[in-house]
């Protein structure tokens, strides 16, 4: 994808005035806080930095709305597939390359960063402004009571501002008539599990649909000026890796910075930060800050992933062929619908995405149910992320290797997922498990969580409070699907944005704090 060098700021020196905020990660979680922040005070100075090029010319615009045929051509391809894995462009296993000039912007495998990926070979980042908030499929179901976290009497108000910031819409894609039937089938087969609020149905996505179109969200839908530089109290600065934080005293008092397009380190300082880099890069930089908390990389958690394809018996159904519905002309699937987990006795959550085949000429042909089965993997401290104080990866930062298996249980509860399969497949048509099924690779869903997690104590199984103020700063906060301490089946993205809902809040109140003992 081609690329441009993108910094939508006014200029700031090294030895600039202290920024009242510094976010690091320009993402989804970045740009969630940056709006919280903003919509708290209109005045707070707010720094942003992003490591990456930016994809394109509109800095942290989703690639599904870019205006570049050749982006949205070949985002549109990938996510074709349906197997999230795939959405970085690595179809194949690539080698580390060994000169970032040589990086296409984009998704990339770890191990073409030079990292170890060791049992978790599916899993990607991000090397791009906007991280993978540009390329997330947009999919936001909500967690379960189980796999919430944090006060429970907040949890609700959190979640709605969640789903404001990121513009949820219940059902944006579907269901057509096919997918109702296809619900109607789910929704009997699990009624013994399940509750009004959890039963099988359309996917909430953070998703518009505007004019008829369905308009995906991305960072700089969640706080525009990132994309309009509109905002003179905010500065976006892209192409700046943060390569340490500088503390002194159990407070951060700023970041050093490297630039790969002129090759220059820089000093921004600020009065609170908060890293928002993802579950792999967040640690990552705590680690060469030499901030490192017993649970620094732990509890490292992705659920196991299952695809499957079922073929749907019209016949059965009393549907013909020629009544099926098509996919819109920038969609991949017609209908997009949901199988919530609801604890012990539903363990699984399910995405149920499904497509009309199609001939040459666009007639349909037949109606393929993909289920794809999120199977919860539980939270071991060894499951983690190991840092190398001696070598470093593509970027320079300390190479990392991961440590990460199935427990027993782990492969237990994927062995049932199969069985749950089958059973869904026997009431709707043709599945072969043979032909139609995978477990894919560990790390595929891209949904990591874990890495710096909340805990209410300081006793060495967390890295945050609760409002993820990191243990022992004061100043110092994490946000992101990293903080997440519980062992998730649903995709990541809504709860993790929980996390910068609670940093933002306790930041605003601190920054409240301060001016009132002024």
């Amino acid at each position: 994808m081609p690329c441009t060098s993108h910094d939508r700021s006014r200029a700031l020196p090294d030895e600039a005035p202290p920024a009242d905020v510094l976010i690091v990660g320009g993402g989804i979680m970045g740009a969630a806080v940056a709006a919280l922040l903003r919509e708290g005070d209109p005045n707070l100075d707010i720094l942003m930095l992003d490591a990456g090029p930016v994809i394109g010319s509109v800095p942290g615009e989703h690639l599904h709305e870019s205006a570049d045929p050749e982006i949205w051509s070949r985002y549109n391809v990938r996510v074709s597939s349906g197997i999230q894995g795939l959405y970085a462009g690595d179809e194949t296993l690539q080698p580390a390359v060994d000169d970032l000039d040589r990086l296409e912007p984009g998704m990339h495998r770890l191990g073409t960063l030079g990292q170890d990926a060791g049992g978790l070979t599916g899993a990607a980042i991000a090397w791009n402004a906007g991280g993978m908030g540009v390329h997330w499929t947009a999919a936001t179901p909500w967690p379960a009571a189980h796999e919430r976290f944090g006060d429970p009497a907040r949890w609700e108000a959190d979640l709605d501002t969640a789903r404001r910031l990121l513009r949820v819409t219940p059902a944006p894609i579907g269901p057509t008539a096919p997918g109702e039937r296809v619900l109607e089938v789910l929704r009997a087969r699990f009624a013994a599990t399940t509750t009004p609020e959890r039963e099988p149905q359309p996917m909430p996505m953070a998703v518009r649909v505007v004019d008829g179109r369905r308009v995906r969200t991305g960072p700089a839908t969640i706080f525009p000026p990132i994309a309009r530089g509109d905002d003179p109290h905010f500065t976006l600065r892209t192409d700046a890796l943060v390569t340490a934080l500088l503390h002194e005293g159990g407070r951060v008092v700023g970041a050093r910075t490297h630039g790969f397009a002129d090759g220059e380190d820089r000093t921004f300082r600020a009065t609170t930060t908060i890293v928002c880099a993802d579950a792999f890069r967040t640690p990552q930089l705590l680690f060469a800050s030499g901030i490192r908390p017993a649970a620094l990389g732990r509890y490292l958690n992705e659920h196991a992933f299952s695809s499957n394809r079922i073929v749907m018996d019209l016949d059965r159904f009393g549907i013909a062929v020629a009544s099926l519905p098509t996919a819109a002309d920038d969609e991949f699937v017609t209908d997009s619908l949901w199988i919530p987990t609801t604890g012990h006795d539903q363990p699984y959550h399910a995405q149920v995405m499904n497509r009309t085949y199609v001939d040459d000429e666009g007639a349909p042909l037949g109606y393929g149910v993909g289920v794809s089965v999120y199977v919860p993997v539980e939270s071991r401290a060894e499951n983690r992320l190991v840092f190398d104080d001696a070598a470093a990866d593509l970027t320079g930062m300390p190479r990392m290797r991961v440590e990460f298996a199935y427990s027993d249980a782990d492969r237990a509860l994927i062995e049932g997922a199969t069985t749950m399969v089958a059973g869904i497949a026997a009431e709707l048509g043709e599945w072969d498990p043979q032909r139609d099924s995978k477990l894919l690779d560990a790390g595929s869903s891209l949904h990591i969580t874990g890495t710096v997690r909340t805990g209410d104590a300081d006793d060495g199984t967390s890295v945050c409070d609760p409002a993820g103020r990191v243990w022992g700063y004061d100043n110092l906060y994490v946000a992101g699907n990293g903080v997440i301490p519980t062992a998730l089946a649903a995709n990541s993205t809504l709860t993790g944005v929980v996390t910068a809902v609670r940093a933002a809040e306790a930041v605003l109140a601190s920054h409240a704090e301060s001016r009132s003992t002024e």
